[in-house]
């Protein structure tokens, strides 16, 4: 399989990368528009309650004051308490009363309304607290405009507070004292709250402007931090489609679940995919492969068969034993070629996994003992001595027994075709800790060394100089090792030259049958 590539930070222009840039820049942007829009009035609520608190404390205070300034005029006289109202028809304020307040130009109120009050003060004097709107007296001390400090505005509110005082003039011929009511004004207050919300919407209109490019460069990160996973899935996705099968993208560091779920995802199925793609092309080498192979194996008895048909067609040949030959040699040529088209068969079968094995959990010995007798008429025309060594008691092994069977009758008949006649071949079958264990030995010609990893090629046959291993079709050991994997076993071979082979076959032990304990092997000839 080819290395994997692992694709880093190919950055090509996306339209997810903006739209979550712009999307996360509108949101926080709307955010604070929407913050400017509603602090303002939120402050200038919060200023103006502040301001009224301020007035009512301002005016509570000149209310008193005034109330103390009355009192101790009041109590001046020498003689008697001095009038508060005074008037024989409609009442109107007393002189001590004008003197002690003095003017809106000079005097105790003009003085109090800069000093204390900041603001226009109204003192206005009514006849009793039962009638507010009968009044006597009002004097009215205004603030100048400029009066304000830099920065300071007139408030467009006021507030009213109100004593009552006792009239004691009236009270000498023995009478009740009336109580005056003395209602104390005070309006268009100067502050700073303009001024103050100013400098705050301002400061804030600032900082949003900074908290704006701010969002916007953590917009960037943050996007590209979340399509850049996409964006390396996109580019591999088309990496793909160009057939760059070795492809994969890198798991990211941090991120969503789901993009590391799909970036799983999507290395898993480009694996499979690389997988299937190479097993393909496997399959294509091997079957152009198995063509050439079959074309040149062919090749060889089509040629003979052209040649001794050109000849005995054209009556080249006229002894008739050279005829007979000629004609026997054809026969050999065409059941080679039977031969060789029913092993492709089985060799295409086994390949294409057309092959479905019958398996049950039968004894062994069974295939075994069959394989050896089929086996014994060649073996006696040779002078061969075969012999099978199998337990004295059932080996049950889940197997096919027709398969299996074949496998044992090539090996067989490998072994008796490269043993020279006196040989002998002896099949084994014994039980191991691992499986079973069938072993075919022979003392005949051997293999070299150098052939030994080759056997099990399809067509192979040798390139050591005997006659015998030039013959057959090349596909014998092939489907032998076919069958044996088919059943999750092994094959193995030894060899020594001029000493003889063995071919071990491995089967894993079935847990699903239930073996007798092995028993010294008996030996049958």
């Amino acid at each position: 399989m080819a290395p994997v590539t692992r694709l880093q930070s190919a950055r090509p222009p996306g339209t997810l990368r903006a739209r979550l840039i712009v999307n996360f820049a509108l949101v926080i942007g709307l955010a604070l528009v929407i913050v400017l829009a509603a602090l303002p009035r939120l402050l200038d609520g919060y200023f103006i309650n502040q301001s009224e608190d301020e007035l009512r404390t301002r005016t509570a205070v000149v209310k008193e004051l005034i109330e103390s300034q009355l009192q101790q005029a009041q109590a001046a006289g020498r003689d008697a308490p001095l009038p508060i109202l005074e008037g024989t028809g409609s009442l109107h304020a007393s002189d001590y009363v004008t003197r002690a307040l003095g003017s809106a130009e000079s005097g105790y109120l003009h003085d109090k309304t800069q000093d204390v009050a900041q603001a226009n003060v109204t003192v206005s004097i009514a006849t009793s607290p039962q009638t507010p709107q009968n009044v006597a007296y009002e004097l009215e001390a205004p603030l100048p405009d400029g009066f304000g400090r830099p920065g300071q505005q007139r408030e467009p509110f006021s507030y009213s507070d109100s004593f009552t005082i006792p009239d004691l003039f009236w009270a000498q011929n023995g009478a009740a004292a009336p109580d005056r009511l003395v209602t104390v004004t005070l309006s268009s207050p100067f502050s700073f709250r303009a001024q103050t919300l100013e400098t705050i919407v301002g400061v804030m209109s600032v900082a949003a402007a900074v908290a704006l490019l701010i969002a916007f460069v953590i917009a960037i990160v943050l996007s590209n931090r979340l399509s850049e996973p996409l964006r390396r899935l996109t580019t591999a996705a088309r990496a793909l489609s160009e057939g760059r099968l070795d492809v994969r993208v890198p798991s990211p560091a941090a991120g969503s679940s789901e993009v590391a779920e799909l970036t799983s995802a999507f290395n898993t199925m480009a694996e499979r995919l690389e997988e299937s793609i190479d097993h393909i092309q496997r399959d294509r080498d091997r079957s152009r492969e198995f063509v050439a192979e079959v074309s040149h194996e062919l090749r060889t008895p089509i040629a003979a068969l052209r040649t001794f048909n050109e000849l005995l067609g054209d009556g080249a040949v006229e002894d008739e034993a050279t005829r007979h030959e000629f004609v026997e040699q054809s026969r050999q040529q065409i059941e080679r070629l039977d031969w060789l088209a029913a092993n492709l068969l089985e060799q295409s079968k086994l390949d294409s996994g057309l092959v479905l094995l019958d398996l049950r959990p039968e004894d062994l010995r069974a295939v075994v003992e069959s394989a050896v007798e089929q086996a014994q008429q060649t073996a006696k025309r040779k002078h061969i001595k075969l012999t099978v060594e199998v337990p004295g008691m059932p080996v049950r092994q889940r197997h096919d027994p027709q398969r299996l069977g074949q496998v044992l009758t090539n090996l067989i008949g490998n072994a008796i075709k490269f043993t020279p006649e006196g040989g002998r071949v002896t099949v084994v079958l014994h039980q191991t800790e691992a499986g079973v264990e069938l072993s075919v030995i022979d003392n005949g010609v051997g293999i070299p060394a150098e052939e030994l990893p080759y056997v099990f090629d399809r067509f192979y046959r040798g390139a050591w100089a005997h006659e015998s291993r030039s013959t057959g079709s090349g596909l014998g050991l092939s489907i032998v090792r076919s069958i044996v994997e088919m059943h999750n076993g092994e094959v193995a071979i030894t060899s020594t030259q001029g000493k003889g082979t063995t071919v071990t076959i491995s089967l894993p032990r079935d847990m699903s049958v239930s073996s007798p304990a092995a028993v010294p092997s008996t030996t049958s000839a």
